[in-house]
């Protein structure tokens, strides 16, 4: 079965306004989420990645690294989902109710390519 990698993508400014007793229930939101995936068989991983902007390297040779990544776009990459699916219909299909569409985060579903020798 093939994997595939939902980048969950936000404005940080669609969560400076909610209450922590909201943030608690988006969370809940995305962990029973993140169970009905396991509950399916499809689950694979999952992480959120922390409020820094991390670094960004660049170049051929030796790479330049910066603070970053710094767009033109307000959307950061806040997280993923890892899952199986036969195909990219399926994928789309069990990622049509993620609760981060609920809150205007925008989803992009990729298919991992499984490169010859890899882990």
């Amino acid at each position: 079965m093939a994997k595939y990698m939902l980048l969950l993508y936000d404005n940080r400014a669609n969560w400076t306004d909610i209450s922590p007793d909201e943030m608690q229930k988006a969370i809940q939101k995305y962990k029973a989420w993140g169970d009905k995936l396991k509950k399916l068989g499809i689950y694979v991983s999952s992480h959120k990645l922390a409020d820094d902007a991390g670094k960004v390297l660049r170049g051929r040779g030796p790479a330049r690294v910066t603070d970053g990544p710094y767009s033109e776009t307000k959307e950061v990459l806040g997280g993923y989902f890892m899952i199986e699916a036969p195909t990219y219909d399926d994928a789309v299909g069990h990622s049509r109710d993620c609760p981060h569409l609920e809150y205007g985060g925008t989803i992009e579903l990729r298919q991992i390519d499984p490169m010859v020798g890899s882990a």
